[in-house]
């Protein structure tokens, strides 16, 4: 196996690992094979060629563009001069907002794995050396993925501000690293503390979506925490300043570099400091528990009361079909147990939630509520469908993906009633609960004159979500394992349905400015479901359509 550079690294931190009971070549030994299987795994399907995951070992270390793109963006922020709180406050902001929103979704299910103590259980292997290879697993594709999201303004900053800057912002990374996964982890071992089996994994869910909403949230009370009426860019202390953590990171660099000796700079730059570092050894502390509690996933716990009658109730309403039915059923009830799904799924439901409601944030907190009602920003809830792309991207990957041989035995002419099956359970189960919330919402908002235009929303995000199910290639639901989520690279596909989002508000707005024009595009709406539905579901068609390929 290879001997991988970050190994070598940790090598040197050998004697700390082993003071705070780490068995440490345990904990290489266990590391290594990590990083040899993600290696092995992970293709070079980001260069555009074929799968050869199994022939060749990669680096564990990718550089995902995305991240270098947004990492770019950063570069006008390190330009900025005089001002270090504004400059480092909206630079830790985005990058905060970034890591904790990459580490909830993509590394929740790893740090909530139980594989690890199944294999080793009955192997000389401690909880805390367990629990220790876990979470550098987890740090170092953070480290990985901070590094490039920070590295252009890493290298600017060297040149333009200075070494000091460059060490304390170097350093200040490290900490933030450590300080969202320390958060997320122990916000994870308070909820398994009081819940277990199937109460556990919904719990957490849940916090996955408040999670994301806070994050959201905060950054836009970062954004607006300096007061820029007449380009003073002046930074007022608050208390409630202290519950902001990117303000923590960029207070050191206001009192170290810029002079500032005020208290309440002071205060700030300990917390920086300190909070994480009391984070970290409290989370060492409790590293066996956090194993004993995760063991708690793995109970089934009380189910609760059985939705059986209902999810049949509403395969009638919504499927004529009975193939169609059955698999509406079978898509409900994966989608409701499939905790990988959920773990991937529920914080995009977070981003549904918060995303129509940021601009209208920014409305209330400049004073101009009063505008708000009589004005047209309630077509931001369109941006509510973004959880469509999601859902319907992760509705192929399921952990029982083996099981997927029973399409083979199913006697049916095409998969159109699977596909239509699948589509409308994700679309009862998780849009219109989310549409419902937020109809509701900017009800309250604007008052009864937006009916109409909500109306025309719901039929926009049907058409969407037809839009979403064909910008992907076909594969039947949950017949995929998870980890092939990774070989395939579907940026491209966001943004455009993304822009695809914005255009389709656009053009709600076009018809608002004419008499009847909502009732008119309404209309339209209806027809377009008519036919997109249609011919992307045709009930006789032979088995070589649109999304007819089984698993071979």
């Amino acid at each position: 196996m290879t001997d991988f550079y970050v190994l070598k690294l940790l090598d040197k931190l050998r004697g700390g690992f082993s003071r705070i009971g780490v068995d440490y070549d345990v904990m290489r030994s266990i590391l290594q094979v990590k990083l040899t299987m993600d290696g092995r795994r992970t293709p070079t399907v980001l260069a555009g060629m074929q799968k050869k995951e199994e022939k060749k070992e990669g680096s564990p270390l990718r550089v995902q563009w995305i991240y270098l793109l947004f990492g770019v963006m950063l570069i006008p922020l390190m330009m900025l001069t005089g001002n270090y709180m504004l400059q480092m406050s909206l630079v830790f902001g985005v990058v905060m907002f970034m890591i904790t929103t990459t580490l909830i979704s993509d590394f929740s299910s790893v740090m909530l794995d139980l594989r690890d103590k199944n294999i080793l259980a009955s192997k000389p292997v401690n909880r805390r050396t367990l629990n220790m290879a876990k979470s550098i697993h987890i740090l170092i594709y953070l480290f990985s993925v901070t590094l490039t999201l920070t590295g252009p303004s890493l290298i600017l900053c060297l040149f333009k501000q200075g070494v000091l800057f460059f060490l304390i912002y170097a350093v200040e990374i490290i900490l933030m690293d450590c300080f969202i996964l320390v958060i997320t982890a122990l916000l994870y071992l308070l909820i398994m503390k009081f819940f277990d089996g199937e109460k556990l994994k919904d719990i957490i869910n849940y916090v996955q979506i408040i999670l994301t909403i806070g994050i959201t949230v905060g950054y836009q009370l970062v954004v607006r925490l300096f007061d820029i009426a007449e380009l003073s860019l002046s930074f007022k202390p608050a208390w409630w300043q202290y519950l902001i953590s990117p303000i923590w990171f960029a207070a050191p660099f206001e009192m170290l570099i810029g002079g500032a000796r005020d208290t309440h700079f002071v205060v700030l730059s300990v917390l920086a400091l300190v909070i994480p570092v009391l984070l970290i050894v409290a989370y060492i502390k409790l590293m066996p528990l956090f194993e004993k509690s995760l063991q708690k996933l793995s109970e089934q716990g009380n189910v609760g009361k059985s939705n059986a009658r209902m999810v049949d109730w509403l395969s009638k309403v919504t499927c004529k079909n009975p193939v169609e039915g059955m698999f509406f059923r079978f898509s409900w009830s994966m989608m409701k147990n499939e905790r990988d799904f959920k773990l991937k799924v529920y914080p995009a439901i977070g981003y549904s939630i918060v995303f129509p409601f940021i601009f209208i944030f920014g409305i209330f907190w400049d004073g101009n509520a009063s505008s708000i009602k009589d004005s047209n920003t309630y077509l931001m809830i369109y941006f509510g469908a973004t959880l469509l792309q999601t859902v319907v991207l992760m509705l192929r990957y399921s952990a029982g993906y083996k099981g997927s041989w029973i399409y083979k035995l199913i006697p049916l002419p095409n998969t159109a009633p699977i596909y239509r099956g699948m589509l409308k359970a994700a679309i009862v189960r998780l849009l219109l609960p989310l549409f419902a919330i937020e109809a509701i919402m900017y009800l309250w908002l604007f008052g009864l004159r937006i009916v109409p235009d909500l109306v025309v929303v719901l039929f926009a995000m049907l058409i969407y979500a037809v839009i979403c199910f064909r910008s992907y290639p076909p594969v039947l639901p949950f017949s995929e394992r998870y980890e092939a989520a990774k070989q395939k690279d579907y940026t491209a596909n966001s943004f455009g349905l993304l822009f695809l989002l914005m255009g389709m508000a656009g053009i709600h707005y076009v018809f608002t400015l004419f008499m009847g024009g909502v009732y008119i595009y309404l209309l339209v709406l209806v027809v377009l479901n008519l036919w997109i539905w249609r011919i992307t579901f045709p009930k006789n068609v032979s088995s070589t359509g649109h999304g007819s390929s089984f698993p071979g």
